[in-house]
């Protein structure tokens, strides 16, 4: 089962709605990573902050002092992917943290006319996929990255 665990530092409304949706968004990237949330507990802590918040959390980080749309922390990092998905399934696996900027992502869906829930939406696929150690620094890892986006979104 997963088990998306909510924090709101913003003066924005999380609703149970948009939160189900983040919940199947995630649901359907880790199914698509071959990880099982039907016969498995699977944990992310999920939050929402202030512009200025995530510009620290990227300044202290990850050394870039700018603000962001979304930061993932992985629990771990994985040698080999498959090392995730062969885990013992009696272990609660824990993946780690996605921290969202909804003020960037709502200036981001108006800028790409995606809508802000699709935006939160997309956030998070392409979060639950830098905890299961993707990356999109080097061009080959983005383009795979993308790819795997797009599918997972439904955009193929």
């Amino acid at each position: 089962m997963l088990n998306v665990n909510p924090s709101n530092e913003t003066d924005r409304v999380l609703t149970d709605e948009l939160l189900a949706k983040i919940q199947t968004a995630i649901e359907r990237t880790l199914t698509f990573e071959n990880i099982d949330v039907d016969n498995r507990d699977v944990e992310i802590d999920y939050s929402w902050v202030t512009p200025e918040t995530i510009r620290t959390l990227n300044r202290d980080y990850r050394d870039n002092d700018n603000e962001t749309d979304v930061l993932s922390f992985p629990q771990f990092n994985l040698p080999d992917e498959s090392d995730l998905v062969f885990a013992p399934s009696d272990m609660p696996l824990l993946l780690g943290d996605i921290i969202v900027n909804p003020a960037r992502a709502e200036e981001q869906a108006e800028t790409y006319g995606t809508g802000f829930e699709r935006e939160i939406c997309y956030l998070a696929v392409h979060s639950v996929l830098h905890l299961l150690g993707y990356d999109h620094i080097d061009p080959e890892d983005k383009k795979i990255m993308r790819s795997r986006e797009k599918r997972i979104m439904g955009d193929d």
